[in-house]
């Protein structure tokens, strides 16, 4: 039987603070940006981003 450990590293109470402003920016980016934009936009930026990956789309 194979057994695991974790280790688990202690963040400071700075290191926590900037990963939570960080991730709070990240979701109102999300939220603010894509949730109010225009549909149009957020398709023809989908559809590029597609094509820059090389995936063909229609």
């Amino acid at each position: 039987m194979a057994t695991s450990t974790v280790s688990s590293v202690p963040l400071s109470l700075s290191d926590r603070l900037t990963a939570g402003i960080i991730a709070l920016m990240i979701g109102g980016f999300l939220v603010f940006g894509a949730g109010l934009a225009n549909s149009a936009v957020l398709h023809d930026t989908a559809h590029d981003t597609r094509h820059s990956y090389g995936f063909p789309c229609h």
